[in-house]
C-alpha cells in the first residue's frame, strides 16, 4: 500500500528485473567529483565573517571530527527548528505589548545616561505619525548607536515591543536597517539549534552563504515521480528550509524536507546496490558439500529442524555452491536456532575440503559457541578449535599449527581470528556472529584469510526492522528464522517496583528450592554517585546474606579466566544465582535457569531487555522474567516495559524499539554500519525509503553504468551525501 501511494500519479512506473544488468567494465573512465561541488567541500573559513574561533564552534555544531574538518556542506544539513515571523508591521499606536513587530520610524533623539549612573540604559527616541517608542540599550557603544541611528533619519527596526509604564519600549532590537534597505530585515527568520560560541546571527549568515554556493544540479530522481509528489528541486528545497520567504515556503517546508530525505536515502540505497553488485562480481569459489557430515549431525539431534531452519540452510548452501562470493545475513529471534544453521553450513564447507571459522564478539560467547559446536559436531567427526586473545604460549602455537595445516576443520574465536599470525590452509566459509559488534574492516580482514574468495555468513540474534534492514544491510541477501523450536514456552514477564525487592528475593528462594537457577542482572559493576543504581557487586553481596555460597558474580572487569570459572560453575549447577552485568546478554545457554531478574530495567533498551529475557526459557520448566524498575517511569521507559510484557516476538519488539529510539541508536556504535543520516528520520521516513529504493532499481535498469544524464546526476548525489566509496566500486567494475 505504501509503495502504491508513493507512485500514484506517475505516468511511468518502474518495472523491476530479478537480475541486475552488467556493471562497468574494468578500467572504464569515471569522472571525479564535479568541480561545481568543490565550493561545498571547502573549509568554513572560506565564508565571509567566519574566523578561526567561529569555524571551530560551527564545526562542533555541525558534526566535524578530527578526521573531517569543518566544511561548508555540513551547514546545509544543519536545519532550522523553527521560524521567527517578523511580518507584523503595525503603526506604533497599534502595537500590542509583547508582540514581535517590525516598525518604520524616524529617529528623534538620543538620551545617554548620566556618567555617574553606570547601570542606566542608553535610550533612542523614535516616532511615526501615530506615536513614540523608546529603543533601550544596556552597556551600549554610544558612537556605534549614533552611526546606526542618526537623528532625523528613517529606520526600520524589528524586535519585541513591551509597555513599560506609559512608555512603549523595544530593548536591544534584533534588526536595525535604513528604510531604503528593506531586504536587510528578513520577514521570516530561521531559528537554528545552537552550541557554545555560536549565535543565531552567525549561523544564519554562514548557512545563507552555504546555500548560495549550491549549483543548479541536474535532476537525479525520476522527473515524473518528483512531479507526482509536488517536490521542489534539490537547491530550491534547501532555500525553502534555510531561507523561507513567505507562507508558501512555510507550507512547502514539509515537502522540501521529504525531498532531501529521499535524496539522502537514494544515495544510501544506490551505494549499497553498487557495493552489492560489485561484491557479486568478485571471483569466488563453488563450495559444494556431499551432505554426509550434515546428515550425521542431523541424525544425532533429539529434534527436527524447524521449517525456517530448513529454508535458511538450503538458501545458504545454494549460495555457497554458486561461483560468486556469498554475503548473507542470518537473522532470527532469541532461541530460533541460528547456531545449528551455521554449523550445518560450516559442515558443508568442510565436506567440500575447506575450513570454516566462526567469529564472536566476546570470549564468553566464543567459548559458548565452541562448546555447543564441538558437542554437536562430534557426531560428524568435525575437529573444532578455539582461538581467543587469552590463548598464549605453546597452546596457542599448537592451535595455530593445526589451523595452518588443516587439522582444524572449524575454528571458533574472537577478534584474534583476523590477527596476522593466523593462517588457514583453506578457509572457505566465515560466520560472523552479532554483526553489529564488528566493523566492515574486521569483516574484510577475516575474508582476506581465504585463498579463492571466502563466503561470508553474518548472524544476529537481534531481529532487525525492515527499514533498518534496507539501510544497514542492503548489500546482503537475507535468511530469516521466524520460528522457534517446538516445545518452547513463552516467558512470563512481570514488571515490579524496586520497593518490592523482598518479594523477588522470596521468589528466588522458592526457585532455588525447586532445583532451578536464577540470573540477576544489574546495569552497573559498582555503585556510583553519578549513576545511582544498585551495582552487581553490591547486589551479589546482599544476596549472599540470603543464599550464601550459591551466589556467583560475573562482569566485564573480571579477568577472563575468573569469569569463565564462575560461568562454568553456574552452567554445571554448582551455583544457584548468577549476578551479572549485561556480559551475559548473548550466547549464554543454561537450560536449568528459569528466572531472570533485571534490576533497574528502565535503564535498558527494549531490544537489550528482550535479549536478556532470552537467557531463560530454554528448558522444560515455565520461565519467568521479573523487571524491577525505579519509579517514576518516563513515558518511553513505561512503553518499553509494556511492550516486553505484551509480546515475546522479537521482530515486533524490534519495530517498537525502532519507533521509541529512532534509527540512529538502534544498532549502537558507528562501526556497526550506521549510515549516520543527517536529513532522513527513521522510521518516520519509511515510505520515502521505499520510494528511494524503487528509484535506485529504476535508475540501474535504465542506466546500469551511470553514464547517461540521470546517472551522472546520481553520481553528484552520491558525492553530496558522501557515499564516495560507491563511485570507486563503479570505477573498479
Amino acid at each position: 500500500m505504501r509503495r502504491a501511494r508513493f507512485w500514484a500519479g506517475c505516468p511511468v512506473r518502474p518495472t523491476f528485473r530479478k537480475q541486475m544488468p552488467s556493471p562497468l567494465p574494468k578500467g572504464a573512465d569515471v569522472k571525479m567529483r564535479p568541480a561545481s561541488l568543490n565550493p561545498l567541500f571547502a573549509s568554513l573559513r572560506d565564508l565571509n565573517g567566519v574566523g578561526e574561533r567561529l569555524e571551530e564552534a560551527l564545526g562542533r555544531l555541525t558534526g566535524a571530527t578530527p578526521d573531517q574538518p569543518p566544511r561548508v556542506i555540513n551547514l546545509l544539513w544543519h536545519f532550522p527548528t523553527g521560524v521567527i515571523d517578523r511580518r507584523e508591521r503595525p503603526a506604533i499606536a497599534d502595537v500590542v505589548s509583547g508582540n514581535l513587530v517590525t516598525l518604520n520610524v524616524v529617529v528623534k533623539a538620543h538620551r545617554a545616561p548620566p556618567p555617574s549612573v553606570t547601570r542606566a540604559p542608553y535610550k533612542v527616541i523614535c516616532e511615526d505619525d501615530t506615536g513614540r517608542i523608546e529603543l533601550v540599550f544596556f552597556h551600549a557603544d554610544r558612537r556605534y548607536l549614533q552611526r546606526m541611528l542618526p537623528v532625523g533619519e528613517r529606520r526600520i527596526i524589528s524586535g519585541r515591543a513591551q509597555a513599560y509604564g506609559k512608555h512603549l519600549q523595544m530593548t536591544h532590537p534584533d534588526h536595525i536597517a535604513p528604510e531604503s534597505d528593506q531586504e536587510a530585515i528578513p520577514l521570516l527568520e530561521p531559528v537554528y539549534p545552537l552550541g557554545q560560541g555560536v549565535s543565531q546571527r552567525a549561523v544564519r549568515n554562514a548557512a545563507r552563504q552555504a546555500v548560495a554556493r549550491v549549483p543548479d544540479l541536474p535532476e537525479w530522481l525520476d522527473r515524473d515521480f518528483v512531479a507526482a509528489q509536488d517536490w521542489p528541486a534539490f537547491r530550491r528545497a534547501l532555500e525553502i528550509l534555510h531561507m523561507p520567504r513567505d507562507d508558501i515556503d512555510m507550507a512547502a517546508a514539509g515537502k522540501a524536507r521529504k525531498r532531501l530525505a529521499c535524496d539522502e536515502l537514494l544515495s544510501s540505497q544506490l551505494a549499497l546496490a553498487l557495493m552489492r553488485r560489485r561484491f557479486r562480481r568478485l571471483s569466488g569459489r563453488a563450495t559444494t558439500g556431499t551432505g554426509e557430515r550434515a546428515s550425521q549431525i542431523r541424525a544425532a539431534l533429539p529434534f527436527k529442524l524447524t521449517g525456517a531452519q530448513e529454508r535458511a540452510v538450503a538458501e545458504i548452501l545454494s549460495d555457497m555452491a554458486a561461483p560468486h562470493r556469498m554475503l548473507r545475513l542470518l537473522q532470527g529471534d532469541v532461541g530460533s536456532g541460528k547456531t545449528l544453521v551455521a554449523l550445518l553450513a560450516m559442515a558443508g564447507a568442510v565436506e567440500a575440503g575447506g575450513q570454516a571459522a566462526l567469529m564472536a564478539p566476546t570470549e564468553v560467547l566464543a567459548r559458548q559457541h565452541y562448546k555447543t559446536i564441538a558437542e554437536m559436531g562430534a557426531a560428524a567427526g568435525l575437529r573444532v578449535a578455539l582461538l581467543t586473545g587469552r590463548e598464549s604460549g605453546p597452546g596457542r602455537e599448537t592451535t595455530l599449527k593445526a589451523i595452518k595445516q588443516g587439522q582444524a576443520d572449524i575454528v571458533v574465536g574472537t577478534h584474534a581470528l583476523f590477527q596476522a599470525d593466523v593462517e588457514f590452509r583453506d578457509l572457505a566459509l566465515a560466520v560472523i556472529d552479532e554483526q553489529h559488534r564488528f566493523g566492515v574492516y574486521q569483516r574484510l580482514a577475516l575474508q582476506a584469510k581465504g585463498n579463492g574468495g571466502v563466503d561470508i555468513l553474518v548472524a544476529t540474534a537481534t531481529p532487525i526492522p525492515r527499514t533498518l534492514m534496507m539501510t544497514h544491510y542492503g548489500d546482503m541477501d537475507v535468511s530469516v528464522l521466524d520460528e522457534k523450536p517446538p516445545g518452547r514456552k513463552p516467558v512470563t514477564t512481570r514488571a515490579l517496583p524496586v520497593e518490592r525487592i523482598h518479594d523477588v528475593i522470596e521468589a528466588v528462594r522458592r526457585t532455588l528450592k525447586s532445583g532451578a537457577q536464577v540470573f540477576w542482572v544489574c546495569p552497573l559493576v559498582e555503585s556510583s554517585d553519578v549513576a545511582p543504581a544498585t551495582a552487581a557487586e553490591e547486589r551479589a553481596a546482599h544476596l549472599r546474606q540470603h543464599f550464601g555460597d550459591q551466589v556467583g558474580l560475573v562482569h566485564g572487569r573480571m579477568k577472563g579466566a575468573d569469569r569463565d570459572a564462575v560461568m562454568n560453575a553456574f552452567a554445571a549447577g554448582e551455583l544457584g544465582v548468577l549476578v551479572s552485568t549485561t556480559v551475559i546478554e548473548v550466547g549464554v545457554d543454561v537450560p536449568n535457569a528459569s528466572v531472570m531478574v533485571i534490576e533497574h530495567a528502565e535503564r535498558f533498551g527494549l531490544a537489550q531487555l528482550h535479549q536478556l529475557r532470552g537467557r531463560v526459557g530454554r528448558g522444560a520448566a515455565q520461565a519467568t522474567c521479573l523487571l524491577l524498575y525505579q519509579g517514576p517511569l518516563s513515558e518511553t521507559a513505561e512503553a518499553r516495559l509494556k511492550a516486553l510484557r505484551d509480546t515475546d516476538d522479537g521482530f515486533k519488539i524490534a519495530e517498537e524499539d525502532l519507533r521509541l529510539r529512532g534509527g540512529g541508536e538502534i544498532l549502537g556504535a558507528k562501526q556497526s554500519g550506521d549510515p549516520g543520516f543527517r536529513v532522513a528520520r527513521l522510521p518516520e521516513d519509511s515510505e520515502v525509503l521505499e520510494a528511494a529504493r524503487d528509484q535506485v532499481k529504476l535508475l540501474l535498469e535504465r542506466d546500469p553504468r551511470l553514464e547517461g544524464p540521470q546517472g551522472a546526476a546520481a553520481r553528484a548525489c552520491l558525492y553530496l551525501f558522501e557515499r564516495d566509496a560507491a563511485i570507486r566500486t563503479v570505477r573498479a567494475g
